[in-house]
């Protein structure tokens, strides 16, 4: 039960206070945050080497994770195939992942903003003067990081061969 309690506590309803006085913690040990956000609705090997990849440019790893109506608006009917809940807690049992945020906005702008990331981090099919919250990042002198996808692995292709597979029978 100890393990599931620890897991847990990594994740956030939203940025609220508990998750402010997480991050002045990280900033007063000096530990560089990283962040990255996206909808991770099943958590494959693609998005293992990415998290882990973005976890390498720093200390901490903050996942701004899309809430369902976020998903639902971004990817259409049907997705998200996975809670919010059940996606944050996977997330956050990732021993590299230090903190789970969920928003419910199209865009983490307001979650950047309030994490203040050292690092800002998004896959290489973004431009880096495109990605959401680039500016609030350099404006305090971080960076901006682009990491590449690993080939042949993404939630779509999983669901598509699911549909296949289960109309082949």
């Amino acid at each position: 039960m100890q393990h599931l309690l620890n897991i847990q506590s990594k994740i956030f309803p939203q940025a609220n206070d508990d998750l402010g006085r997480l991050v002045a913690y990280w900033k007063f040990k000096n530990q560089k945050i990283v962040f990255t956000n996206g909808c991770f609705d099943i958590l494959h090997r693609g998005h293992i080497d990415y998290l882990a990849k973005a976890a390498d440019l720093g200390n901490v790893l903050v996942v701004g994770l899309n809430a369902d109506a976020s998903v639902s608006r971004l990817k259409g009917a049907g997705r998200p195939v996975q809670d919010q809940d059940g996606r944050a807690l996977v997330l956050a049992a990732l021993r590299f992942v230090s903190a789970v945020v969920l928003f419910d906005e199209d865009t983490p702008y307001q979650l950047i903003k309030a994490v203040q990331p050292d690092v800002l981090v998004k896959g290489s099919d973004y431009k880096t003067d495109d990605i959401v919250g680039a500016d609030i990042v350099k404006a305090k002198g971080g960076s901006v990081q682009t990491i590449d996808f690993l080939e042949g692995y993404s939630t779509s292709g999983i669901i598509r061969r699911l549909l296949a597979s289960s109309q082949d029978k």
